[in-house]
């Protein structure tokens, strides 16, 4: 990835911001110009909670080129409060701790190391909910 196409995306990859659909409200993420539900124009930016439960989950033992250093990891489906569904890596969390329905929190890490140009790229994953102090 360029350098100038990682900052255009730096709303959606540092703090979750969507869009919602000026037709039904339905809420998207990724951005997308146009609403899948009603085909109406979708380009009011929405900003996503960050907080949501695991839908879906697995391990990923053999990892792409570019994310080796980080295999064996987790990945998910989490259930955003405000309804899509958003792929991550889960972090701060291990394997036998997961399930599905776990409270989880979107956090900024580090998603690959430096390239060839020394650009490492930080982005969200999720991880265990932390409780609020009452």
């Amino acid at each position: 990835m360029s350098i100038v196409s990682d900052w255009r995306i730096n709303p959606q990859r540092y703090r979750l911001v969507g869009e919602v659909c000026g037709g039904c409200d339905a809420k998207l993420f990724p951005p997308r110009d146009i609403c899948p539900e009603c085909q109406a124009p979708a380009q009011t930016p929405f900003a996503f909670s960050g907080k949501g439960e695991v839908y879906s989950y697995s391990t990923v033992y053999h990892a792409p080129r570019g994310f080796e250093e980080f295999a064996p990891y987790m990945v998910a489906l989490v259930r955003l409060e405000e309804g899509p569904l958003v792929t991550a890596q889960l972090t701060d969390v291990d394997a036998e701790e997961v399930s599905i329905g776990m409270p989880v929190e979107m956090v900024t890490r580090k998603l690959q190391s430096g390239d060839d140009r020394g650009v490492i790229i930080y982005g969200y994953k999720f991880r265990p909910a932390i409780a609020a102090a009452a």
